[in-house]
């Protein structure tokens, strides 16, 4: 990033030496606060994480109940919503202001949002800590907690919403000063999808958890637990789909600053975006699926003909970024044979090797589980065991949190200007988290087959009036889990090490280049390239290629989900065998 600093109304820019692009201070500054506080609350849940799994872990079985509940809450809070949401508001200040080398709008207010977040944050976690709300994430009326654990939502949500507000102030501003032209970039388009599923998510905390506040104070004397239901997951399960949106647009940028790829159409992604929008949170009805009240017609509409059109979009933006990865790849050399380019592919940088591992666990592992999952008959195989966390932490930790920690490594040189130290294990620890949670979401899921439930303290029920019979395999399963939250304890606490040691003790830099390990892709547009227009072709390079490789990848791809989905009916089928 360049020293130069220019000024315009009340706004100051610099300009960033690697990217060319007009970096306002004050978004800077909070980009840096958001994902200061994001990577905390990580760290706290991370400990939380493995404390429960070495409880879940049956031979060990760590914790009391007490204690095992406790932390569910917090650690559900913690990596579902601060970590997450905190990453999110630094990516929507980075893509509504410096990617559109905008100014940023009400600096003053974006604070007063971060101070809402961290105090609402906190908040939680004191009460939780304090014994006084052991409610789970999802606090389920009847269950009922401190006031104040409410009143940390509420204040924590205000605050999401004001910075959701900011962004989309920002866009506005931007086109109206004349910033861009045209449409604004796909990544931002991305975040701004997100921003839109999160102004529905986060007004449905609100109906959910202020009459629940009401309640806790004995204001109001019934909550309808249906209701509560209801309206809690359009909030808890849209959430994730905020992550999903931000997730892919994450993806985008990994592919083009790790391999220089460009979209093979910016229409059809663009199109799968706003497929999110209309029917991804849809997919929150597979909560509801054994619960009283919905008809069948309700159930099967949202989780089958409408959902299927998100499911789309993800296939979508499934086949197009690694297509585009391959196009780059070929037309740069890397045309031997299908998978040539595959092989030759940056896999020491640590963004490409995150947006890979990324791609696999959520595609192959969550997504796959979570269409399963979803469908209203096949929900009744899966519903409240293990399997449910199975498929989620695929998405969320495997997918969001993987694509996250990638981005974070070019987020240290480009925003806080510092050198990224242990690049080695930058370069390790994607691979090391992935396999870890590899064997955690297939440890879950194996356990939820055989039928452990989902948020039972204690597997074999001890001193229940009725027998539990779990089959012996089940101890297998649950020690794939346990090796696999250890394995992926470490790759966070490399994680961690790598951002600390940065932000703490790396030499303030000004980077040349986007890549953190490997020379930078030659594509156009880059810094002293003369022609704008289209990649640079290498020696025996395809000047037109196709995604030939990719193709096949899908094609496997389609088969594995269509096995697995049928073999979930199969079992259907012997769980209501009938003589």
């Amino acid at each position: 990033m360049a020293t130069r600093a220019l000024e315009w109304g009340r706004a100051q820019f610099r300009t960033c030496s690697a990217t060319g692009l007009q970096v306002d201070l004050a978004a800077e500054r909070l980009i840096k606060a958001n994902a200061v506080a994001a990577v905390l609350f990580l760290t706290l849940g991370g400990i939380l994480a493995l404390l429960i799994a070495l409880t879940r872990w049956q031979v060990i079985h760590l914790l009391p109940a007490d204690l095992f509940y406790r932390f569910v809450t917090a650690h559900g809070f913690n990596m579902l919503v601060a970590w997450i949401v905190f990453f999110e508001v630094a990516g929507l200040y980075l893509g509504g202001v410096v990617l559109l080398n905008a100014r940023q709008v009400a600096p003053r207010l974006g604070w007063l949002a971060w101070l809402l977040m961290v105090f609402g944050a906190v908040l939680v976690n004191v009460i939780v800590f304090l014994g006084k709300a052991d409610v789970m994430f999802t606090a389920y009326v009847p269950l009922k907690a401190d006031p104040l654990f409410y009143v940390g939502y509420i204040l924590f949500a205000v605050g999401a919403l004001i910075a959701v507000g900011i962004f989309f102030a920002s866009l506005v501003v931007a086109k109206l000063e004349g910033r861009y032209e045209g449409s604004v970039p796909l990544v931002t388009f991305g975040l701004a999808t997100a921003a839109t599923i999160a102004v529905y998510t986060l007004l449905s905390g609100a109906i959910t958890f202020v009459p629940a506040f009401f309640w806790s104070l004995g204001l109001l004397e019934n909550y309808d637990p249906g209701f509560y239901r209801n309206v809690f997951w359009g909030f808890g399960h849209p959430a994730q789909q905020i992550n999903l949106a931000a997730m892919v647009s994450i993806w985008y940028a990994l592919a083009a600053f790790t391999t220089g790829a460009q979209v093979l159409n910016e229409k059809v992604s663009r199109f799968a975006f706003i497929l999110y929008i209309l029917f991804i949170n849809l997919g929150a009805a597979h909560h509801l699926l054994t619960d009283p009240g919905y008809g069948f017609t309700w159930k099967v509409t949202n989780t089958s003909y409408a959902m299927y059109l998100a499911v789309l979009a993800s296939m979508i933006h499934a086949f197009t970024i690694p297509a585009s990865v391959e196009v780059s790849l070929r037309r740069r050399g890397f045309t031997r044979g299908l998978f040539g380019w595959l092989r030759s592919a940056p896999w020491r940088e640590p963004g490409f090797a995150a947006l890979a591992i990324s791609m696999l666990l959520f595609g192959w592992i969550g997504g796959v589980t979570g269409v399963v999952i979803g469908t209203e008959q096949l929900n009744m195989l899966a519903h409240n065991t293990l399997r449910v966390p199975g498929h989620f932490h695929a998405t969320v930790v495997g997918g969001t949190t993987l694509a996250f920690m990638g981005f974070t490594y070019y987020v240290i040189p480009l925003i806080f200007r510092r050198e990224l130290k242990l690049k080695r294990w930058a370069s390790l620890q994607p691979y090391v988290f992935g396999l870890g949670m590899l064997l955690v979401s297939v440890g879950m899921i194996a356990a939820g087959l055989q039928g452990v439930a989902r948020r039972h303290w204690d597997i074999t029920f001890a001193n229940a009036p009725f027998p539990a019979p779990i089959p012996g395999t089940v101890d297998l399963a649950l020690a794939v889990l346990g090796i696999g939250a250890l394995i992926s304890v470490v790759g966070g606490a490399m994680y961690i090490a790598v951002v600390l040691a940065s932000v703490l003790t790396g030499k303030r830099v000004e980077p040349k280049s986007v890549t953190l390990v490997q020379a930078p892709p030659e594509v156009a547009g880059s810094p002293g390239t003369e022609n704008p227009g289209a990649p640079a072709v290498g020696a025996g390079a395809e000047e037109h290629p196709e995604p030939r490789g990719t193709f096949v990848i899908v094609l496997v791809f389609l088969m594995f989900f269509a096995a697995y989905y049928l073999a979930n009916w199969w079992l259907l089928g012997r769980a209501w065998f009938i003589r």
